[in-house]
């Protein structure tokens, strides 16, 4: 069969070395796989298949330190996991039985109970089986806290199989963004990272498991696995099984591209991640380190976990090159993959068993370029106005008769919090006319509520002019993060005294919001505050050494920097009926992300002039795009538009289509279908108002940028503020208020928003 395009050169900077072990897994899973039945009268696997398959091999790879009886369970752990998915794909997929799949998989997160390890069921069937089996012979030497994140990854991985399921049926192909995020989900590499920590023996110290670095690194982990394994199964998915998640065919439907040009923007991104991987394990682990007490003895364990995802990544990609699962040029197990243009990779260096390490030095060679490209970013570059392509209105808009009362209540409590200091003042707040915003996303808001919403926009916004323009020119670190701390201890139950206009805006919206709000809805608010504080410090330093982010690392912090959390926390205490397990299931999660990306997205659109030319900024998708693609700006504003449309269908999808469906299955009330319908109305109310105030505000209009930046520079000492003998020390004083990264857009909600 004629390949539809040639493997592309990819970069790999790790080692790939062999487990001595190898054929003691192979004999041990084979004997294994074979008691359960899964090679014999199974009718998804015989003998020939099961060999050739080489699940040993893989894991021989990709953990070559461990020892014999690990290896063996590790194997163990693929072979069932690989069995499982083509055994959903003959009895489930092919047949599209949706109602048989679900009845299916809701019955094995029964086989991995955290506590009791007695209390499993009865198996039925293969798979049930082996994860009994497995779970037994794994989880007794681990943590309770690893427990549950393993079984996590688990049910995620198996859940999530009716999401492909539903793509198939409905023949409908995901967006670059939904793809990614949904493809680490069911695509496994997180469940193969916390095998990772059980091959070597080491845990994450649970109370950093969460953080940003050590998500991130897991994350790009997942990633570069998962693209490079739909390179080498684009033939075998797309071509001979019909399957519809795979990188490269939806890179194909995005683009409007060649398959073969699909295939290297593929591995462009795969690049882009491990980049971003070394990137986070040099620069972001130090500082997590010292902020939460990490010992030597713990901070060894995170270092063998890393070693252990790089030895993955190697081993991953050489069991690749050899398997006969994939499309290679070595069915036969001697070869390796052809680079790009057709060449064999023979004349690129030596192949076969033990020398993938001297192809370390021409791997890394080759993508330096790029590498340092997204570091060179020039600060203040001369842009001119943005074309503002044609974007439709998600909705009807709907703007509150309270509209003037907000407008002059906001420029009161401006000016009584303080922010008319330099950063900004009051013909500022006027052009960007906050409570216009606040009136198309809160149409149904009484009037405090709309004054609530228009103060929290004002204090969003001013607190993203504030931060780039206090700390932002001698990166300050250390200020930003004491800022952060001040602002977090505010949202505490015995809060400290706010000193300056950011704080006291923050100290008097929390009262506000909070004052009737449950236990969960406090701690919701508080959490997605907080998630926004911290990306405002990943935003300080990467505009510090002019760094473009890595274009999937910045969709999923842009929302984080958005406020995507802290909207849907104002939301939920407005309407605290939705059961958790409701809030968190993935078509709920889709579309608030497909909501919050929209916004971020329309925001970078209008705001690209001020943040690219005036700001000196790099947290843009438009600057993103451009960097990724090396392209202009007028093609990477069509990419742009692209991606808005895709992600506006996907909201649409998840809201007429998923949530209906989730419905059903979860036998919801009709007091939570209505509550349901009524988030999304009331997102579809903030997308069209946000659209409509970026329409016609003033915020970014370039005289008033340009009126601004005079402004500024004719206040009193504004960019390096004095601390008074008041103040306590560290606390953030003199220009008062503080912000953060592109907020514009930032906080969706129908009582709060930032643009």
């Amino acid at each position: 069969m004629p390949k539809p395009f040639q493997l592309p050169d990819f970069y790999m900077p790790y080692p790939a070395r062999l487990n001595p072990h190898l054929e003691f897994a192979r004999v041990q899973s084979k004997g294994w796989a074979r008691g359960l039945a899964m090679i014999e009268g199974s009718g998804v696997w015989d003998e020939g298949d099961f060999d050739r398959h080489d699940y040993a091999l893989l894991c021989s790879y990709t953990h070559p330190d461990c020892d014999a009886e690990e290896l063996a369970l590790v194997t163990d752990w693929y072979v069932w996991v690989f069995f499982f998915d083509d055994h959903f794909w003959e009895i489930y997929k092919r047949p599209r039985d949706m109602v048989g799949a679900q009845a299916y998989l809701d019955r094995l997160p029964a086989f991995m109970p955290i506590g009791d390890l007695g209390a499993m069921p009865e198996p039925t069937n293969a798979v049930e089986a082996g994860l009994a089996d497995l779970w037994l012979r794994t989880v007794p030497s681990k943590s309770e806290p690893w427990r549950r994140r393993f079984a996590e990854s688990n049910r995620h991985l198996l859940a999530e199989s009716l999401w492909e399921l539903a793509n198939i049926t409905e023949d409908r192909v995901s967006d670059p963004v939904d793809y990614i995020e949904m493809r680490r989900k069911v695509g496994g590499a997180p469940w193969s990272a916390h095998l990772v920590e059980h091959a070597n023996g080491v845990e994450v110290p649970d109370r950093v498991a969460a953080s940003r670095p050590l998500r991130v690194l897991k994350d790009t982990f997942a990633d570069a696995v998962h693209l490079r394994n739909d390179l080498f199964s684009y033939q075998r998915e797309v071509e001979q099984e019909g399957e519809n998640s795979n990188c490269v065919l939806v890179l194909e439907r995005f683009l409007s591209c060649d398959t073969q040009t699909a295939a290297d923007y593929t591995n462009q991104l795969l690049t882009s991640r491990l980049h971003q991987f070394e990137q986070t394990a040099l620069t972001e682990l130090a500082p997590l380190f010292a902020e939460h007490g990490v010992g030597p003895v713990e901070a060894v364990q995170v270092g063998l976990y890393i070693k252990g995802l790089q030895d993955w990544q190697a081993g991953g990609h050489e069991w690749h090159m050899r398997s006969s699962r994939y499309m290679n040029d070595a069915a036969d197990g001697t070869g390796a993959g052809t680079s790009a243009g057709g060449a064999s990779a023979a004349l690129a260096g030596p192949l076969g068993l033990g020398t993938s390490a001297a192809r370390i030095l021409a791997s890394i060679a080759k993508t330096m370029p790029a590498r340092l490209k997204r570091v060179s970013h020039p600060p203040h570059e001369q842009v001119g106005p943005t074309p503002i392509p044609a974007i439709a209105a998600p909705s009807e808009l709907r703007l509150s008769p309270h509209l003037g009362l907000a407008a002059r209540h906001t420029v009161d409590w401006s000016r009584r919090i303080g922010f008319f200091d330099g950063i900004w003042d009051e013909q500022h707040l006027l052009s960007c006319d906050l409570a216009l915003c606040a009136a198309g996303i809160s149409p149904d808001a009484t009037p405090d509520e709309l004054n609530l919403a228009t103060d929290w926009l004002s204090w969003g916004t001013y607190a993203d002019d504030y931060y780039p323009a206090v700390f932002g020119p001698t990166a300050d670190r250390v200020g930003a993060k004491l800022s952060n701390e001040r602002l977090s201890a505010l949202m505490a139950d015995n809060p400290p005294a706010p000193v300056s206009a950011l704080e006291r805006g923050l100290a008097d919206l929390w009262r506000r919001s909070t004052a009737d709000a449950s236990p969960a809805g406090r701690e919701g608010l508080r959490r997605g505050t907080q998630k926004m504080l911290d990306s405002w410090l990943w935003e300080l330093e990467n505009k510090a050494v002019h760094r473009v982010p890595d274009p999937i690392d910045y969709v999923e912090m842009r929302r984080d920097a958005f406020g995507s959390d802290l909207t849907m926390a104002l939301s939920r205490i407005r309407h605290d009926t939705i059961p958790h397990e409701v809030l968190r299931s993935r078509p709920v999660l889709a579309l608030e992300h497909a909501a919050a990306d929209w916004g971020c997205l329309v925001n970078d659109v209008f705001s690209y002039q001020k943040e690219i030319q005036f700001d000196g900024d790099v947290h843009n998708a438009v600057l993103v795009v451009q960097d990724f693609f090396d392209c202009d700006r007028d093609r990477a504003l069509e990419i742009v538009s692209s991606l808005m449309a895709a992600r506006l269908a996907q909201f649409h999808h998840s809201a007429e289509v998923e949530i209906p469906a989730l419905a059903d299955t979860m036998r919801l009330s009709s007091a939570t279908r209505e509550a349901l319908d009524l988030h999304i109305q009331e997102l579809r109310d903030w997308l069209t108002g946000v659209l409509n105030w970026h329409q016609r505000t003033g915020r970014y209009a370039e005289a008033e940028q340009h009126r601004l930046l005079v402004t500024r520079l004719g206040h009193r000492s504004p960019w390096r503020p004095k601390t008074p003998s008041s103040v306590p020390s560290g606390a953030p004083s003199g220009i008062s208020g503080f912000s953060g990264p592109p907020f514009p857009a930032h906080t969706t909600s129908p009582t709060a928003a930032t643009p």
